[in-house]
């Protein structure tokens, strides 16, 4: 039986990581067979591009040429990575997909949806997440929350407006796309987690 393909999605700072290591934690002790993975990167060559992407040096880097390597990366990551895990039943935890670039290149660049769609088509159509969990907080108490950008991370250094931008393109695809659930991040880390394993739970993943 084909495994369950989920992504987490969020501004910089939303606290994914936190999350899928505490989501790892649960699924661990209830026995659950996943792989953790991330974009952009995951496997030697995505990661290769992964630094590309993000090194605070690139800043002469145009926005369709950061669109194709984030889309480069994840074609890479999941016919080495996704498929064979799917393929051999398990469970698929992902630190950002596809809807990443729909909102910071797509919406935050300027690029459009259709752009985005059209560089990334295997992706959304052999490849659509089961359930996206989309960690409702915005940028400005994100940040706040981790202390500043990280000074070197390219996307971090976009400046806050930027963000807004990215924030604002993920609140238009929730409302598009009913496999994107927003779990708000309004209490602890660890409340945080149990409305994750909740909604799992609830949408039949494990």
């Amino acid at each position: 039986m084909r495994g369950a393909f989920v992504t987490f999605e969020g501004c910089e700072g939303s606290g994914k990581s936190t999350q899928i290591r505490l989501l790892c934690q649960k699924l661990t002790e209830a026995g659950v067979d996943f792989v953790v993975t991330r974009e952009p990167g995951g496997s030697d060559v995505a990661e290769q591009i992964r630094r590309i992407i993000l090194d605070g040096k690139n800043v002469n880097m145009c926005d369709e040429c950061e669109a194709l390597l984030y889309a480069a990366a994840r074609i890479q990551h999941l016919k080495e990575i996704v498929e064979p895990a799917l393929a051999g039943g398990k469970l698929v935890i992902c630190d950002r997909y596809v809807d990443s670039s729909l909102a910071y290149q797509g919406a935050a660049r300027g690029l459009g949806e259709d752009y985005i769609s059209d560089i990334n088509s295997v992706a959304l159509e052999k490849y659509p997440p089961d359930l996206t969990v989309f960690l409702n907080i915005p940028p400005d108490k994100a940040f706040e929350r981790k202390h500043g950008a990280d000074k070197g991370d390219r996307m971090e250094q976009q400046g806050l407006g930027f963000h807004r931008k990215v924030y604002a393109g993920y609140l238009a695809l929730l409302d598009k796309y009913p496999r994107i659930c927003a779990v708000e991040c309004d209490g602890t880390k660890y409340e945080t987690a149990e409305k994750i394993f909740a909604l799992l739970k609830d949408k039949k993943i494990i």
